[in-house]
């Protein structure tokens, strides 16, 4: 049982848990941000860090391997204990252990010490996003929990374009391990907020955890048990369309950066100044996928009608990025970046928000998480791959199979059939 039910909350006037909730979204959203900036500083100063520490790009890939395999376990483990203890208290888990392990990127001297960094990384920043889905889950009715979910993965974006300013101007200034250190201290200062936060929610409501879609909602809902869902083709067809196209958004993330100085010359001043660009595009896709989705909903449209109207044309949107080699000058091949980005965040606002849809209550952090860590092994996989791909044939087949992902994605979103919540048979 969820710790959310260890007490009932007291009711409160609609307007303070309105205003509280979207306060527990802004504090997510703070820690989207910069859970998304620890881990692409790797991304954005890789060759610098290669350099230093003499590693290959098959080296580099083993590297990126050992955070996405950690993460991957976590992402499960820390869903589960989403669902078993509420956000609050795995929130403050999670922030301490990642922000601890970015700093300690600092003290790599060679492949070894950057590996086991990443791993701690992984486990860290695995349980968060479930952890922040559990609180949208909770907080937010079905009609209106694109709107959180979409809020978060725009941090992943905002996290994203601001790290190749931040990182790369520190790296020029104070060195690569700099960047780490002081990125990382910065998630450390979002535990004064939410320990705030929760103060004000325990005033209003007379317990510290309330989660009142949780306790309003989940309690009249039919139990559905897990083995059903894990046994759903449904469940699982989500699930893969979510992973085909997470290796594309793992490719940007890791190799764009790459790709941009090692083929089209840029320093790491150009990679400061430009390329922000593309992620700051990705928003408008995650939130505006998120709202029109939502708004279709308010409009009485069915839930498979409402998501799929716009999860198709935004997988058609990523799938443009294949041809980014192709554009002939740079400021074309930013922009066909920026195309598939805001499809992808588009997307995964629905996907993401999708698969909490379709999945027993009771257990929407643990499923949320083992789709999560599907999709983390699978790129986990790949990367070691894309590093021997780049090495041999460069960064052009690597861009066609991140555009055909979404293809892929859109066959799976149809296998899946219709969007409806998963039952027992």
């Amino acid at each position: 049982m969820a710790f959310a039910l260890s007490a009932r909350p007291v009711p409160v006037a609609p307007e303070v848990e309105s205003r509280l909730k979207w306060m527990v979204v802004a504090v997510l959203f703070l820690g989207s941000i910069l859970n998304y900036m620890d881990r692409a500083v790797l991304g954005v100063i890789m060759p610098q860090i290669k350099r230093d520490l003499t590693l290959s790009n098959h080296e580099y890939g083993i590297a990126v391997n050992c955070f996405l395999m950690a993460y991957a376990v976590f992402y499960i483990l820390g869903g589960r204990l989403a669902d078993l203890f509420g956000s609050r208290r795995t929130f403050l888990v999670t922030v301490v252990v990642w922000s601890t392990a970015a700093m300690a990127h600092a003290l790599a001297r060679g492949l070894g010490g950057l590996c086991a960094a990443r791993a701690l990384l992984g486990i860290g920043e695995g349980g968060f996003y479930p952890a922040a889905v559990r609180a949208a889950a909770e907080w937010f009715a079905v009609r209106d929990r694109a709107k959180p979910i979409g809020l978060f993965l725009c941090g992943i974006s905002v996290g994203t374009l601001l790290t190749p300013p931040v990182a790369a101007s520190l790296t020029i200034v104070y060195g690569w391990r700099a960047a780490f250190l002081a990125l990382g201290a910065l998630g450390l200062v979002l535990v004064i907020p939410w320990l705030a936060l929760h103060r004000k929610i325990e005033a209003a409501y007379g317990v510290r955890d309330p989660a009142p879609a949780y306790s309003q909602g989940f309690e009249s809902m039919e139990p559905v048990r897990l083995r059903t869902a894990l046994t759903s083709r449904r469940y699982w067809c989500a699930v893969l369309a979510r992973t085909s196209t997470d290796l594309a958004w793992f490719f940007y993330l890791f190799w764009l950066s790459g790709y941009f100085q090692e083929v089209r010359g840029f320093s790491l001043g150009m990679v400061a100044a430009l390329l922000w660009i593309p992620f700051l595009a990705a928003d408008f896709g995650s939130v505006g996928g998120a709202w029109l989705s939502s708004g279709l909903l308010g409009r009485g449209w069915s839930l498979n009608r409402a998501r799929k109207t716009v999860l198709i044309p935004s997988a058609l949107l990523g799938a443009l990025g294949a041809v980014t080699p192709l554009a002939g000058p740079d400021w074309l091949a930013l922009l066909m970046v920026s195309i598939a980005l805001i499809g992808h965040l588009s997307w995964s606002s629905n996907i993401h928000t999708v698969i909490t849809e379709i999945s027993p209550a009771r257990h929407v952090a643990i499923l949320y998480g083992i789709a999560g860590a599907t999709a983390t092994v699978a790129a986990a996989l790949t990367q070691p791959v894309i590093g021997r791909i780049v090495d041999a044939a460069g960064y052009t087949p690597a861009f066609l199979a991140a555009g055909g992902a979404y293809l892929m994605g859109i066959v799976m979103l149809q296998l899946a059939g219709r969007i409806e919540p998963i039952g027992e048979a």
